[in-house]
């Protein structure tokens, strides 16, 4: 599995860079240390992952995210936002740009591991407690008709409108499983087509859909999100 790292502190991108050399399934391909540079080296090195800190010169993040992933060419490298801050603002505009996850940089070299392994094979990252102020703040899609119309656009199948749900509250496949009482293999069957149907690049653009649509929507009597 090939890796980018972009990030503006040599001595950090070195640190990552060993975590992730030293596990067997991984290999660092290239590094940038500014956002202009990261479209450059990731268009020439096409990986599998891509992690990319939000603020540094020349090109922020959060805006090669966006040409990373508008890229025909890189349809199958997926971005991992890397941050200091948990700022909603910053969560927001990775997940619209394209991104795949969205990890503070306090984590577990375990958990980094994981985060790229899990993004790799199309899973979205955002912890439970990002995904909430995020679906709070800025995915305020009220339900109602003109959502509901859309949804039925995309001609889900019962089962998987169930899917989509537990997606977007940030359920793993292993999760959507026990609670469906189905087969993990089932599971993935059910998201690849909702990925078609919905046309999105991975599951975190399916959470995407699931609250523009009013699928889904804010609990205002608890801090989770829950089924409209």
């Amino acid at each position: 599995m090939r890796v980018v790292l972009a990030d503006d502190h040599g001595l950090l991108r070195e640190s990552l860079a060993a975590v992730i050399d030293s596990d067997p399934g991984l290999h660092v391909v290239g590094q940038a240390s500014d956002g202009a540079e990261a479209v450059e080296v990731v268009g020439r090195a096409v990986p599998d992952v891509v992690l990319m800190d939000v603020r540094m010169p020349e090109m922020d993040g959060l805006e090669a995210t966006r040409l990373i992933c508008a890229d025909p060419a890189l349809q199958r490298t997926r971005v991992i936002v890397l941050s200091m801050f948990a700022l909603d603002e910053y969560v927001h505009r990775a997940l619209r740009n394209g991104a795949s996850g969205f990890l503070l940089k306090d984590a577990r070299p375990a958990d980094l591991i994981d985060a790229i392994k899990r993004t790799s094979a199309a899973e979205s990252l955002f912890a439970p407690s990002i995904l909430t102020r995020l679906v709070e703040n800025y995915l305020d899609a009220a339900p109602g008709r003109p959502g509901l119309r859309r949804l039925e656009e995309h001609r889900l199948t019962e089962r998987e409108t169930e899917v989509l749900v537990l997606v977007a509250r940030g359920l793993s496949n292993d999760e959507i499983a026990a609670r469906l009482h189905l087969a993990v293999k089932t599971v993935k069957h059910h998201i690849s087509h909702l990925l078609a149907k919905t046309a999105s690049r991975d599951r975190a653009q399916l959470v995407i859909t699931a609250y523009d649509t009013g699928l889904v929507r804010p609990d205002p009597r608890r801090a989770g999100p829950c089924a409209s």
